[in-house]
């Protein structure tokens, strides 16, 4: 209970530590910079074969019901707001998690063994601006791009199911695209992305940052990295959702 409550807290330090300086100026660009396109490069492809098939089968099932009440011209706009909304931010960030997130935790755990971190301190550089900042930053501006990047694959796909597979009218299917789709629903899906962005680069790096033993111990940081960034940010899009669709419903 102690220990779990001086993490907490230590973790919250760790975190103010990093917003005040990447709140201030002279931190890494060029470094940041790099940590984006590693990002973003990473994972590319993997959110496109992830989001693309959930669009195809949310086409599928979502046609099967709108044909009961007759309204299968609704369904791009079904999967438009479910993309947009929940699929792709969740889907996309999971993914930065695993690919991200733990590399960020197993670049820094290995710092912090092979003492670099304190080696960097020792020459008077602050070693969270130097090393984590970067990460931090990268993940919140490569999450966004990696969201955008996954919503446009997910209505591709309940295109190409909606179209090639169920025959409905590829007129019908983009002319109702927006129907019930506002730019609120495409915002909100980029601040979900701001948001899991930071958390999965302050509790990555966080975990790489005060990894102890060993290999055995970064491991653990990798693996807890992952584990804990995802579950914090799929409880945090509740009250995100709450918070920004709650009261607008759909449309």
């Amino acid at each position: 209970m102690i220990e779990g409550l001086a993490g907490l807290g230590r973790f919250a330090l760790f975190g103010a530590g990093v917003a005040w300086r990447i709140v201030t100026p002279w931190w890494e660009v060029g470094e940041t910079s790099r940590h984006v396109w590693q990002l973003v490069a990473r994972c590319f492809l993997p959110v496109v074969a992830v989001v693309f098939p959930f669009g195809m089968v949310m086409a599928l099932q979502g046609l099967g019901i709108f044909a009961v009440f007759g309204a299968q011209r609704m369904l791009s706009s079904l999967v438009s707001v479910a993309v947009f909304r929940e699929l792709s931010p969740v889907l996309a960030c999971t993914l930065v998690a695993a690919q991200g997130g733990s590399a960020f935790a197993a670049e820094l755990g290995a710092m912090r063994i092979q003492e670099e971190l304190d080696a960097t301190e020792i020459m008077a550089i602050d070693s969270l601006r130097a090393h984590v900042v970067p990460r931090v930053v990268a993940a919140l501006l490569a999450s966004p791009v990696l969201v955008l990047v996954g919503s446009i694959s997910g209505i591709a796909g309940g295109f190409v199911t909606a179209v090639y597979v169920q025959g409905e009218p590829e007129g019908v299917y983009w002319a109702n695209l927006w129907a019930l789709t506002s730019p609120v629903d495409v915002a909100g899906g980029l601040v979900k992305a701001f948001v899991f962005g930071g958390i999965i680069g302050l509790v990555a790096c966080y975990q790489g940052y005060f990894a102890t033993g060993g290999a055995a111990g970064v491991g653990r940081a990798v693996n807890n990295a992952v584990v804990i960034a995802v579950t914090v940010f799929v409880v945090v899009n509740y009250f995100l959702t709450t918070a920004l669709f709650g009261a607008i419903g759909v449309g």
